[in-house]
């Protein structure tokens, strides 16, 4: 008799380390003599993260909504898509930063799935100094990051070279107020994979019904540039931005610069990364009550 496929959930908050979290955990899989799939959920109309997963690994996207809410009828479209085509050992579903988790359950444990599918729990990567920074976040979106942490099976506190180690046991004491699961301090989302042998699932009841669509006024905005811009002029407008952008990423082309660079963007820190091949120049931005249309106008003006 074949065995369940483990199913694995990736949650936590925009850009609190759940792309990085999913690379170390393909590799993990791979390492161990297994080959994963990935389903992955994006806000926005186009996939970025998508290019941070190789080529060898069956992949499905969700594109343009959140898993848990508008999308969650295409979610089980996707589950049985990747199990009809099949050749993989385990599932690995890397949810949008403003999913509930819980919801997404629902469809993993689908009788649909009963006889296929094994869950063996949420994984939850926690920004430190975003939640260091949560009273910034509206009643929603905070609402949205405790459960997000509730209901894990194993927390990530992620990032932890950004904080003062005086702060670690006052941050914790909060965390365990909110989760009896595990935390683990880690930077750039590494574990000891181990751990996924000790986890369970825990109990969901309570959870709350709160839809990114909704509660959230949510804005996801994808601009693509129409032509290179000043990195200083950039860098000078991603100071600027409102407090409620969450998160951004994407790649920009910059002047003087051969090939797009990939930017990342969470609680006022921006990443680049120089990339060794041509990109589509796609910029997503996410955040609540967003002026879209002045922040489009803007990026069009960089590019001029």
């Amino acid at each position: 008799m074949n065995q369940n496929i483990p199913v694995y959930l990736l949650s936590g908050f925009l850009g609190s380390g759940k792309t990085t979290l999913l690379k170390n955990l393909i590799q993990y899989e791979k390492k161990s003599g297994r080959k994963p799939a990935v389903l992955m959920n994006e806000a926005g109309k186009v996939s970025i993260d998508s290019e941070e997963v190789d080529s060898d690994i069956p992949l499905a996207e969700l594109l343009d909504g959140c898993i848990c809410c508008t999308i969650q009828d295409k979610l089980e479209s996707q589950l049985q898509q990747l199990l009809f085509d099949g050749g993989f050992d385990t599932l690995i579903i890397e949810t949008t930063g403003v999913a509930h988790p819980v919801e997404v359950v629902d469809s993993v444990l689908s009788p649909l799935f009963a006889d296929r599918f094994e869950f063996k729990g949420i994984l939850t990567t926690v920004d430190v100094m975003q939640w260091e920074n949560r009273d910034n976040l509206s009643v929603q979106a905070l609402q949205l990051l405790r459960e997000q942490i509730r209901f894990s099976s194993l927390v990530l506190l992620n990032k932890m070279d950004l904080i003062s180690e005086s702060r670690i046991p006052f941050i914790l004491n909060e965390l365990q107020t909110i989760t009896s699961s595990k935390i683990i301090m880690t930077q750039h989302a590494k574990i000891n994979f181990a751990e996924l042998k000790n986890i369970q699932t825990v109990d969901y009841a309570g959870a709350s019904n709160i839809r990114a669509d909704k509660e959230l006024n949510l804005n996801v905005l994808v601009h693509t540039f129409s032509d290179s811009v000043e990195r200083t002029l950039f860098e000078d407008w991603m100071r600027e931005v409102s407090s409620t952008v969450y998160r951004m990423k994407g790649f920009v082309p910059f002047k003087n610069e051969k090939y797009p660079s990939l930017v990342q963007y969470s609680y006022g820190m921006p990443l680049y990364f120089e990339q060794d091949m041509k990109m589509p120049a796609n910029f997503v931005i996410i955040g609540e009550n967003l002026n879209v249309e002045h922040i489009r106008k803007e990026l069009e003006r960089l590019a001029l």
